[in-house]
């Protein structure tokens, strides 16, 4: 690894959260493209290597994480549980949120046709979603999004891979 590559790696490993590449750029002293393509070497060099650490990208930032494949030995460590699973009822309202972003409580339980006071306060609790803002109108309701830890549960880099939904009518 070059002497840069090292920085980053401190760095992120420093923060222990996705730091985005404008920051990191920004640190080093240099572009965004010649961190980005730093940040590649450092990827490419831990799977060759088969390394202890991972580099994962959300959005537009990198963190550094356990790379998966030691994820048991790692558990027997800290023993600690599996993610949480996810039931019928938190993944109907998480796909809507995901789909619909940014939605309101009440255009969720209009889609979904029941209260979602629940799985919404579950999804939070969870960091699967986050607030987004307001809407612009009476009572200003609260807008919810997906988050980073959203991405991160279900292996993405961007909610634009979400898989596409095809229309009911369309078969």
């Amino acid at each position: 690894m070059t002497e840069n590559e090292k920085i980053l790696e401190a760095m992120l490993f420093a923060s222990g959260e996705a730091v985005p590449i404008s920051m990191l750029s920004m640190a080093m002293g240099l572009t965004a493209p010649e961190t980005r393509v730093l940040l590649e070497n450092i990827e490419r060099s831990y799977e060759k290597e088969r390394r202890g650490f991972s580099l994962i990208r959300v959005n537009d930032a990198y963190q550094l994480s356990t790379n998966p494949i030691y994820y048991d030995h790692i558990r027997r460590l800290i023993q600690t549980p599996q993610r949480k699973l996810l039931t019928q009822t938190l993944m109907e309202t998480l796909s809507i949120i995901a789909y619909k972003q940014p939605v309101t409580k009440a255009q969720i339980e209009e889609i979904r046709g029941v209260n979602a006071d629940h799985a919404v306060n579950k999804l939070m609790e969870y960091n699967l979603i986050s607030e987004k803002g307001r809407l612009d109108s009476p009572g200003k309701p609260i807008l919810f999004g997906t988050s980073d830890d959203f991405l991160r549960y279900f292996g993405l880099e961007s909610t634009e891979q979400l898989p596409t939904i095809e229309s009911a009518d369309s078969g």
